[in-house]
């Protein structure tokens, strides 16, 4: 099976540089027209250019593919609309959006200012919010979309001075979570990628040696699969140095206490069999929860469901 995407058109944000430009050249590479999308800021979303997201456009159309660039910011929705005006103008449909574009301001939480804490949540997760919305429509009226947001192992494990971070790329994934739900009987699917790769927000941190093991390239592949006509649905899929992986948020049976015995003391004492990793499941469904924990009350007590 050779996945393409001609005849489809894709709009990746923050595609200047990084991930996202490797992301856009991908799609093109394989038929789809891209819009490459970037402010041109710098990593802590200070200044703006055009020229890098320009020069991505030049990059697919030497090669033979079709693009346009745009200087939308995410967080602003009008900005946003119009972009994606501009592409239906041009092309007719947009089938992909690939939300991409993020800022860092990491400082520990003592030291961290509320308005850096705002700032990053609103470029990660209010910028994911309003694309999404923005092709949303258009995507139901298709019957078809695909959608991919960029979270990461410091929202999906934690990682030292990410409060801000690590809060907004946690939040894709509920924004995933519900979006997979109300997109599935309209064809759109949602994703969302974990990459570990050198990139402007990581080269401060990673020994250079192993920089050079994290090229945007090695991630892209998975990219590419989870928005491809074939892919996945509600799946976090990770990507670093060459290997792919599946992250999967889990939750156990659990155990059912009757009404006297529901004290924390006896959660503690039953601890080992609440926390039971062999009897985790995974939910697709806020419902599936409460699913199992009624049935479990009703079996406890008799009842017949």
């Amino acid at each position: 099976m050779t996945i393409r995407f001609d005849d489809r058109v894709a709009i990746v944000t923050g595609a200047g540089n990084g991930l996202g430009r490797c992301h856009a050249l991908g799609l093109a590479a394989r038929g789809a027209k891209v819009v490459v999308n970037d402010l041109g800021g710098s990593v802590d979303g200070s200044g703006g250019s055009s020229d890098a997201a320009k020069a991505v456009v030049a990059e697919i159309e030497a090669a033979g593919g079709e693009a346009i660039a745009n200087g939308a910011n995410v967080t602003k929705m009008d900005e946003v609309e119009a972009m994606v005006t501009e592409a239906m103008a041009k092309w007719g449909r947009v089938d992909i959006l690939v939300n991409n574009a993020g800022v860092l301001r990491d400082k520990s939480f003592t030291k961290m200012e509320l308005n850096d804490f705002s700032f990053v949540l609103d470029v990660h997760l209010m910028g994911s919010v309003n694309c999404s919305k923005a092709v949303w429509d258009i995507m139901r009226d298709q019957g078809y979309g695909r959608i991919a947001m960029t979270t990461s192992s410091s929202g999906l494990y934690g990682n030292f001075g990410q409060t801000n971070y690590g809060a907004a790329k946690t939040g894709v994934i509920g924004l995933l979570n519900t979006l997979v739900i109300e997109g599935a009987k309209y064809g759109i699917k949602v994703n969302a990628l974990s990459p570990c790769a050198a990139t402007r927000m990581t080269e401060d941190i990673i020994p250079e040696n192993l920089l050079e093991l994290l090229t945007p390239e090695a991630v892209t592949p998975a990219l590419l699969y989870i928005v491809s006509e074939d892919s996945p649905n509600r799946t976090i899929i990770t990507a670093g140095a060459g290997t792919y992986a599946r992250s999967i948020i889990n939750e156990t049976a659990g155990k059912w206490f009757v009404e006297d015995e529901r004290t924390p003391e006896n959660i503690a004492a039953h601890w080992a069999d609440i926390s039971d990793p062999a009897t985790q499941v995974e939910y697709t469904s806020g419902n599936d929860q409460t699913t199992n924990m009624l049935t479990k009350a009703a079996n406890g007590l008799g009842i017949k469901l």
